[in-house]
């Protein structure tokens, strides 16, 4: 006896583990070339280059190396504010070049506790998988998810999932709570969303 039952789509968990399995199995030179390709293309955004303030991160284990990128947004003359874990969700601190950063939750690198706090309207989005629709998988907390509600409350903040081609998925599994992304920068270029 057969069904036509379907079987059941992966589970965030697993598609978490198997993007993040592709993204370590990349060379170090081809996560390294592929950071400057992810740089360029978000330099060349306007909506980057009018942003006074951009949210960026410090890369933790395999994931796109932004720091070059903080550099030259500095450079430029734009603020740059590092996500910090905090038992209220993340809040956003500036981060000066040279201000020493402090171990945080996750193995996050954060601005210290004296770092004003500040509400970005750009924010560049780790991210541990990606589908084409702009759904993410993070790393679980839904930590980003929280946050964007919070700063789109008056106007919609612009959210750009940062990864590697290697971390596309065919669909992520998405519930109410998940904010899709406004677009996501690969080495390949810009993504914008599909849609459902």
């Amino acid at each position: 006896m057969t069904t036509d039952v379907s079987p059941a789509p992966p589970d965030k968990a697993a598609l978490r583990k198997a993007a993040l399995a592709r993204r370590d199995g990349l060379a170090v030179e081809a996560r390294e070339d592929a950071s400057r390709r992810i740089a360029e293309t978000i330099l060349s955004l306007p909506e980057v280059a009018r942003a006074d303030v951009v949210s960026a991160y410090w890369p933790i284990r395999s994931e796109v190396d932004l720091r070059p990128l903080i550099a030259r947004l500095r450079a430029r003359g734009q603020a740059v504010a590092l996500p910090q874990v905090t038992p209220d969700g993340l809040v956003f601190r500036l981060a000066a070049e040279g201000d020493a950063l402090s171990p945080g939750g996750f193995g996050l690198s954060e601005p210290g506790p004296d770092a004003r706090i500040v509400d970005p309207r750009v924010l560049l989005v780790p991210l541990a998988a990606f589908d084409r629709r702009g759904h993410r998988i993070g790393y679980g907390k839904g930590y980003y998810d929280r946050a964007l509600a919070r700063l789109d409350a008056p106007v919609p903040a612009l959210a750009l999932g940062i990864a590697f081609s290697a971390q596309e998925t065919p669909r992520v599994p998405d519930g109410p709570h998940d904010r899709p992304l406004d677009a996501i920068v690969t080495e390949a270029g810009l993504i914008h969303p599909t849609g459902d």
